[in-house]
C-alpha cells in the first residue's frame, strides 16, 4: 500500500480531446493502475518528450497497446511510440507538440504520483 494520493481530476486535459466527459475519470484510473503496475522509471527526454521504461512481461505489453490506441482515437496531440529494448523491457515514448507541454508535464505528474516519485 501507498501513501500517495492520485486525484481524477482533468482539468488539465486540453479542449482538443475528444473523449466524453463522463468517461474521463476512468480512463485516468486506468491509466493510473498502468502507471502504478508498469513504470520502472521515467526520464524528461525534454520538454515535450517523455520516456517511461516499463516492466517488460506480455501482459503489461498488451495494456500499454490498448490503453495508448485508445487515447490516440480522441486525444491526437499525443504521440505514443512503444518498443522492446531488450527481452525483459518496454520502452514507452510519449511527446506533444510544443502547444501541450502543460499536458505532458500533467501526465509526468501522474506517473510520479502513481510510482511515488517526485
Amino acid at each position: 500500500m501507498s501513501d500517495h494520493h492520485i486525484t481524477a481530476d482533468d482539468s488539465w486535459v486540453p479542449d482538443a480531446c475528444t473523449l466524453p466527459t463522463a468517461e474521463r475519470p476512468l480512463r485516468l484510473a486506468e491509466f493510473d493502475r498502468f502507471f502504478t503496475d508498469a513504470v520502472r522509471a521515467v526520464d524528461r527526454v525534454s520538454a515535450r518528450h517523455l520516456r517511461l521504461r516499463l516492466d517488460g512481461t506480455a501482459r503489461i505489453e498488451e495494456t500499454a497497446r490498448d490503453l495508448t490506441a485508445r487515447e490516440s482515437s480522441c486525444c491526437s496531440l499525443f504521440t505514443f511510440d512503444l518498443s522492446r529494448p531488450d527481452p525483459d523491457s518496454l520502452t514507452l515514448e510519449v511527446q506533444v507538440p510544443a502547444g501541450h507541454v502543460d499536458v505532458l508535464d500533467a501526465l509526468a505528474a501522474r506517473v510520479a504520483a502513481a510510482t511515488g516519485q517526485r
